[in-house]
C-alpha cells in the first residue's frame, strides 16, 4: 500500500501493475493499425499524447508534458502544451492525419478544423461503464447519464455533425482483473477521473472490504470498455 501510494503515476506506463492487474487487450490492435497510417501520413498530431508513449504532440498535464518533451522532442517530434478545451493551437487544415488513444474528450469540430481535406482521424476510446464495477464499490450506483455518456453512437452522432463520415466503428467490453488492493489504488492515482478526489485516507473503510474480499475469493474482476472510431474529412 505504502508503494503503490508514493510511486510515480506520470505518464501511460502501467508496467507498475505488472503481476498484480490484468487488462484483456482489444482485438482490433490500435498501435499497429496506427503505426501503419502514420506511415502514410506527411503531417500527423497525436492530441493528449500522455507521456508520449505512442506518438506526440498535445498534452495538457505537465507531468506528461515534461515526459514527453523528453522523449519525443530528440526524435524531432514538436511537442505542445495546450488545455483540454478548444481550440487546439493549429491552422486550418494542417495534418492528413489526427490520432488520439483515451481521449477526456473528443473536440469534433477542432478535429474536423484542423483536418485536410480528405484527411483521417482514428483513436481508441474509453467506451460506456468501463471498469464499472470497481467506481461503484468506491461511489455506489451512478445515474444513466454518467454510465452511457461515452458511448460510440455518441460519438458518431458528434464526428458526423462536424462533418466527417465515419468509416469504421467497433465496441468491446474487456476483462480486467487486481490481484491485491495496491493494484487498485496505484490504477485509480493514475486514472483520476474514475473515482475524483480518490486518497487511501478518505476510502480506508472500501479498501479494507476489498482487500478482504479478493482475499477470501480471489481478483476483483472489472470490465473496460473500448471502441475504436475512423472518421474521413470529405475531400
Amino acid at each position: 500500500m505504502a508503494e503503490a501510494e508514493s510511486v510515480s503515476v506520470d505518464g501511460w506506463d502501467f508496467s507498475w501493475l505488472d503481476g498484480r492487474a490484468t487488462e484483456q487487450r482489444p482485438s482490433w490492435g490500435y498501435q499497429r493499425l496506427m503505426g501503419t497510417r502514420m506511415a502514410r501520413s506527411a503531417t500527423a498530431l497525436d492530441i493528449e499524447t500522455g507521456g508520449g508513449e505512442v506518438l506526440a504532440a498535445t498534452e495538457s498535464w505537465p507531468p506528461n508534458l515534461a515526459r514527453a518533451a523528453r522523449l519525443l522532442r530528440p526524435r524531432g517530434v514538436a511537442v505542445v502544451a495546450d488545455a483540454d478545451d478548444p481550440p487546439l493551437p493549429f491552422a486550418d487544415g494542417v495534418f492528413d492525419l489526427v490520432v488520439s488513444r483515451h481521449p477526456v474528450n473528443a473536440c469534433w469540430a477542432e478535429i474536423a478544423r484542423v483536418l485536410q481535406p480528405g484527411g483521417t482521424y482514428f483513436s481508441q476510446e474509453v467506451g460506456p461503464r468501463s471498469v464499472f464495477e470497481l467506481v461503484e464499490w468506491f461511489l455506489g450506483p451512478q445515474p444513466p447519464a454518467i454510465e452511457h455518456s461515452r458511448h460510440p453512437d455518441k460519438a458518431r452522432a458528434a464526428a458526423e455533425a462536424a462533418g466527417l463520415e465515419v468509416v469504421d466503428l467497433r465496441l468491446e467490453s474487456l476483462r480486467t482483473e487486481f490481484f491485491d488492493v495496491g493494484a487498485v489504488v496505484y490504477f485509480l492515482r493514475k486514472v483520476v477521473w474514475m473515482v475524483p478526489g480518490f486518497t487511501v485516507e478518505r476510502y480506508r473503510g472500501e479498501i479494507r472490504a476489498l482487500h478482504d474480499q479478493i482475499q477470501s475469493e480471489g481478483p476483483f474482476v472489472a470490465y473496460a470498455s473500448r471502441f475504436l472510431i475512423e472518421a474521413r474529412k470529405p475531400a
